[in-house]
């Protein structure tokens, strides 16, 4: 079988750029000639062997980035924006918008964000015409996308605050273990911590230097609360710098992306990387041994996999997403070449809209997209109880998977025939940008695809994809 050809100018500049090199200096370095190296550069010569290991002996690269970057999902996120039927006449072929997301990252990134920012604006002017005649109305941008979208093109992985949790949690471990840590660090900050019967998850009072947590919440979610709570006070200086390297549009966005940085701490020291890494192997990614090794709950477990990106000791590339009973993605993130929608549901195929109907139980499936990769997906409910009688159960369903090549190391795959072709269940993205044509749970046409409709018949669909 034929090789794939390897094209990776954008990562070869990016990393030439940021070693401050010269054409000339980075051709020597990889011993290549000057005109080879910009052919490499402007994706017109794929990248030789000679190159990989010179990339790999010279600077230390984990090759294994030049072919996992963020191709495939820049193209996933343009197709899904130019499935709005603003784009019905004009929509690019596929071609080139992998030519767009090898050549010219930058602009695919642009024009994302270009079409989100009259996305957000249109639902509003649709939304608030009232509020529009008041002096006072303005319209804004989503703060929570953009710091969505800065942790799914970090590959979830923000390597500074990772190995910082990693150290405390390091330390931690002789003592009396993780939780002992934390109040031991806490109350080393002149912080009382008590214990309070309320619905409220956290609460801290920065005047009386009191945190309070629920006593009403599971154990692992008082210690990933308490986690949380010390990456916010003592690790304040390492949380704004990489907040500055991201550069938010807004105040908000920074606010949020700060809550977010600090339960990316809470996670990785709960589940520090290395230990982790180790014991996901070991037990062959069994999320609930994982869970009772950690003292971590099968949701906490199953995203901070999904997180175990660091260049060189990288795991499995999994994807993991969080939905609610009516669908909606509460949380994504992929570090396969499955995409979820960026606006809207999951594909009603996948089965963790199935994990509601079995609640305690974990659902397995082989699935395949139209582009013919195959993976293997776990899926199970998650119940968030009130704490209370009377308070509201929040329900939702995660799924982890990955590739199915990497099923040998997934307990979940044992007795699963991966060889079975038709084991395999077809699932999309999102039904405007999937190309099957038969399937019986599309709710509206591709709009890539020409339609025919034939009043005098009437097959699963009404109308007939071409």
């Amino acid at each position: 079988m034929a090789t794939q050809k390897l094209y990776a100018g954008a990562k070869l500049r990016e990393m030439r750029t940021r070693l401050t090199l010269t054409q000339k200096d980075f051709a020597a370095k990889l011993g290549v000639s000057l005109p080879y190296l910009n052919q490499m550069e402007n994706n017109n010569r794929p990248v030789s062997t000679t190159v990989v290991l010179a990339l790999a002996q010279e600077f230390g690269m984990d090759v294994t980035e030049l072919s996992t970057g963020d191709s495939e999902r820049l193209v996933s996120d343009m197709r899904e924006a130019l499935a709005d039927p603003i784009f019905s006449d004009a929509i690019p072929p596929l071609a080139d918008l992998r030519l767009t997301a090898s050549n010219a990252p930058a602009l695919a990134r642009a024009f994302i964000e270009l079409h989100k920012s009259y996305r957000q604006t249109h639902e509003r002017l649709a939304s608030l015409d009232e509020a529009l005649g008041r002096e006072d109305a303005q319209i804004q941008s989503s703060p929570w996308e953009e710091v969505r979208d800065f942790f799914h093109y970090c590959d979830n992985y923000i390597d500074a605050v990772d190995r910082a949790a990693e150290r405390f949690s390091e330390r931690a471990t002789p003592n009396g273990g993780i939780r002992a840590a934390a109040f031991e660090r806490l109350t080393g900050m002149g912080i009382r911590i008590e214990l309070s019967d309320t619905p409220t998850l956290r609460s801290y009072d920065a005047v009386t230097r009191t945190l309070r947590l629920s006593s009403r919440i599971a154990p692992q979610t008082q210690l990933f609360q308490l986690l949380l709570q010390v990456a916010l006070l003592s690790q304040d200086k390492l949380l704004e710098a990489t907040l500055d390297f991201a550069r938010f549009q807004s105040e908000e966005a920074r606010s949020i992306a700060k809550i977010g940085l600090a339960n990316y701490f809470a996670g990785a020291a709960l589940m520090p990387y290395t230990q982790l890494l180790t014991a996901a192997k070991e037990s062959r990614h069994d999320l609930e041994v994982l869970s009772t090794r950690f003292g971590a709950s099968v949701e906490q477990v199953a995203h901070r996999l999904s997180t175990l990106q660091r260049p060189g000791a990288k795991g499995i590339p999994f994807f993991f997403v969080r939905v609610d009973q009516a669908g909606t993605i509460t949380k994504r993130h992929s570090a396969t070449r499955l995409q979820f929608a960026r606006f809207g549901g999951a594909c009603p195929l996948w089965n963790v809209h199935r994990a509601f109907e079995t609640p305690g139980h974990f659902l397995r499936q082989l699935a395949e997209t139209p582009d013919g990769i195959r993976y293997i997906s776990l899926a199970r409910d998650v119940s968030k109880p009130g704490g209370s009688f009377g308070a509201p159960v929040r329900r939702y369903a995660i799924a982890l998977g990955c590739e199915v090549r990497h099923a040998d190391a997934l307990v979940y795959a044992d007795n699963m025939d991966v060889s079975n072709d038709s084991a395999y269940e077809p699932i999309g993205i999102s039904c405007r940008i999937c190309e099957r044509k038969t399937c019986h749970q599309r709710s509206v046409p591709p709009l890539e695809r020409r339609l025919t409709i034939n009043a005098d018949q009437r097959s699963i669909l009404p109308y007939e994809v071409n």
